[in-house]
Parts: structure tokens; sequence; C-alpha cells
């Protein structure tokens, strides 16, 4: 009987996690404190360790090289009531095996422990997967919005599988960085990635990339070539823009699938393959189906689980978080102490549609640290013109709050909010007038900008 170790400062928790692991068949014990349990694991063998993030004389960091000393071939799982992504992807880096948040759903926690002892069962049959070498990449920067931590639950959920994954998404919303996400948090993280643009994939070249070919296979093979599926063996195999394949290189990407087997253009040999398929679109495939544009059996084979990564537009509450970690990152890069941003620019961002999500973003913020001088604010005059530009038209199609609008009779109001309605108006036929350039308005209203900005904002002048 496989043998469980739960450690968490919450007696309540202790019981209820043994009661139900026992009913699944576990043999468990648990302990109340991060000491007790590493005490506990130096006298017997426990296959899992599930361990509470906050413990009362540890966390996790602290204690996840602690348990590894005395447990080195136990899978370590932890449990926590506060998320924190960039946490979860270091331990997960550093061999625990996932990070789980309370309140806790019981069959998601049984499927993880059993997946978990499946995937450590396989390793004791099969050699370590061969280390390579992979050029850093930026991860996913996720806060608290509520579209991010349900795609942060996601990742948690469907990481650690083999599913094969369709990873949904507009342009520039990061697909490929949620797609290395996943491989960091799966089994095969020591593997390969590799990701494959199947938007450049011509019908010609495409079987050659995905598969390989012999030499001599057709005119301009001159040499011998491994395809994306071999390179990717022991590892994960990304396919971005899915969509763009061609008919003919979806019959031999499904028949790759079903089969496990790949054959080299100009080759009569079956090699085996052992990937884990994720694909990224920006594309509707249910639609690309219903036109003939994609194989359905295709699209029901890679599509196991769906990631639905949201536009920046749908992430208010992250927006500032990730002005903030571009800014560190380019001030680091150029050497220099940029202090934020002005209230102008604030306000723009934040009423700004990012059609271009968070490459957009990002590529704003390098090109605003670069026109900014060192130690100064970011101002308006760094930003892009499409930004500035969005400004006039923000201001063109604003409409005044319910309470000020002047359809029919206006209702009766206090003196106060009188006084709000009249300057309200006054100051949306000023913008009208000078073609809603704000330096002019602030001019004919006797304020600086920064006063005009904060009168929009407490009138919600607003699309």
């Amino acid at each position: 009987m496989q043998k469980i170790l739960i450690i968490d400062d919450e007696i309540s928790v202790c019981k209820l996690l043994s009661g139900y692991l026992q009913k699944k068949g576990f043999e468990t014990a648990s302990t109340i404190s991060g000491k007790q349990g590493l005490k506990k694991l130096q006298q017997e063998h426990f296959d899992v360790v599930l361990c509470d993030y906050r413990l009362g004389d540890f966390d996790g960091s602290s204690i996840y090289p602690e348990i590894r000393k005395v447990a080195p071939e136990a899978v370590v799982i932890f449990i926590t009531g506060y998320v924190n992504l960039q946490v979860a992807i270091d331990l997960v880096k550093k061999g625990v095996y996932q990070y789980l948040e309370k309140p806790l759903r019981p069959d998601d926690l049984l499927d993880t422990i059993r997946i978990a002892l499946s995937s450590k069962a396989k390793s004791r049959h099969y050699p370590e997967p061969r280390q390579h070498t992979v050029v850093a990449e930026e991860q996913p920067v996720l806060g608290q919005d509520t579209s991010s931590r349900e795609l942060m639950k996601s990742l948690s959920l469907v990481g650690p599988t083999d599913y094969s994954v369709v990873i949904e998404g507009e342009t520039g919303t990061g697909k490929e960085s949620i797609a290395r996400l996943l491989h960091q948090f799966s089994k095969r993280k020591n593997g390969p990635f590799i990701p494959i643009d199947c938007g450049s994939l011509s019908k010609e070249i495409g079987a050659s990339e995905l598969f390989g070919h012999e030499r001599g296979a057709y005119t301009g093979a001159f040499a011998d070539k491994t395809g994306a599926f071999e390179l990717a063996e022991g590892g994960t195999i990304f396919l971005d823009e899915i969509a763009n394949l061609s008919l003919d290189i979806q019959v031999m990407l499904l028949r790759a699938i079903q089969e496990r087997k790949v054959r080299k253009l100009g080759s009569v040999r079956l090699k085996e393959v052992d990937v884990r398929i994720v694909v990224a679109t920006n594309e509707n495939l249910i639609d690309k189906v219903k036109e003939g544009l994609f194989r359905e059996d295709l699209y029901y084979r890679i599509n196991e689980f769906t990631i639905k990564v949201p536009p920046l537009r749908e992430r208010p509450q992250d927006l500032c978080l990730l002005v903030k970690h571009y800014l560190e990152k380019t001030g680091r890069e150029l050497d220099k102490s940029i202090c934020g941003l002005d209230e102008e620019v604030d306000f723009l961002l934040k009423n700004y549609h990012w059609p271009g999500n968070i490459r957009e973003l990002k590529n704003m913020v390098r090109r605003a640290c670069l026109l900014t001088e060192d130690g100064e604010r970011i101002s308006s005059a760094a930003l892009p013109a499409s930004i500035r530009e969005h400004e006039n038209s923000l201001l063109s199609d604003t409409v005044l709050p319910a309470a000020f609008e002047e359809a029919g009779e206006e209702p009766i109001l206090d003196l106060k909010s009188q006084a709000h309605l009249a300057e309200a108006k006054h100051i949306r036929k000023v913008l009208h007038e000078v073609g809603f350039n704000k330096t002019k308005a602030a001019e004919l209203l006797n304020i600086d900008r920064k006063t005009l900005y904060q009168k929009l904002k407490r009138f919600e002048l607003k699309v």
C-alpha cells in the first residue's frame, strides 16, 4: 500500500485529507508542523508528501530542500490558499511535482497523486531523459485578476499529464510562453521543447520540417534532416498557429499522432516517437472545421484539453503588474532607473484597448524607457502614436454618466451634483471645440493637464 504524509498546521485539514485518502486505498500519516514532518520522514518511508505551503515553522521554499535531504525519492505536492505564480514556477523547476490551490477539489487531488505515482513508477523502468541546452525564455506574467487565476488553475491541472493541449488566444497574448510553462510543469521538463511556427510552413517544406527527410528525397535535399518530432523525443512539440497547416500536412500529422510513429520523406522505415503535443491558434478551429479548412478527426485528436488565454483588455487588474514588470526588466537592460508613469500616461494605458496584447505592451514599455531620461517618469511624449491617437478617439466617443445625460427632462439634483454636471458639460464642450487636444483644452480652462485628467476620471468620462 502506498503511503502519504500530510503536513498541515490545521488539524481539521489533516483529518479530512487522511480520511479521504484512506478511503481511496492509501496509507496515511499526518503532522501539524514542518519539524514534526521532517522527523517522520526520517523514521518512515513515504511515497508522497502533501504539504501546506505556509506552516508555522516553515514555508514551502525553506522546507522543500529539507524534505529532499531526508526523502529524495518522495513526490512532493504543495497545497496553499495563497497562489503566487512565480513561487509555483520556481518550486516546480526545483523538483516539486505540483502546487494546488485551496479549497482542494477531491477529484483533482486524487488525480494529481495517481498521475504522480504513475510517473514515478515509469521512471524506475526507463533511463533519465537526456539533458538539453535550452535558451532561456521569458515566463508569462500572471497576476491576481480572475481570468489569470483561472488560467493558473488550468495549467496546474493539466500540466503534469500527457494530455494533448490546445491553447487558444489572440495574437500577442503569450501562447508560446504558456506552452513552455506547461512543459515546465510536466514530467517531461528535462526533455526538449521544440516550437514550430506552422504559419511559416509551406506545403512543400512542412513535411520535411515536421518529420525530416533522407538525402535525395526531393530536389535540393542534399543531406539528411531530422524532423521536429524526432528532435522532441521525450519532450514536448509545440505547433504554433496550427490552423495554417495545409490539409495534406494535416493528414500526415494525424497519422503520426495516432500511430506515435513518423517516417522521413524518402524513407521506408517508421520510427517510434514519444512526444507530448501542444498546439496554439488565434482562430476558432471549430469554425475552420465547418469551413473544410481543418480536419475534424485531427481536431478531436489534439483537443484533449483546451486552455483559453485571455486578452489583455480582459485583465485590467494585471495591467499595472505587467507594466511594472517590463519597466524593471527594461530598466536593468538599459541601466536606467525609470520612476514609473506620470498620471496622464497611467490614464491612457488603462483606457487603451491593446489590440496587440502583451506583446504590444512590452514593446511600448521598451520604447518609452529608451526615450525617457534616467530618473524621470514616462510621459505621453514617449508613447507611440497609436496610443496618443487613441486618446482623442477615446474622448470624442465619451459619454457622460447616466446622472449627467441630457436625455429628456433633467432630474432635480442637489447643489453639488448640479455643479458637477455643469463642470462636466463645460469640459466636454471645450474638448470638442479644440478637437480633443488636451493641452489646448487645459489652457482654455486655465488648469494644468494633470488636473484635467483628474477631472476626466472624477466625471467618469470614458468609453
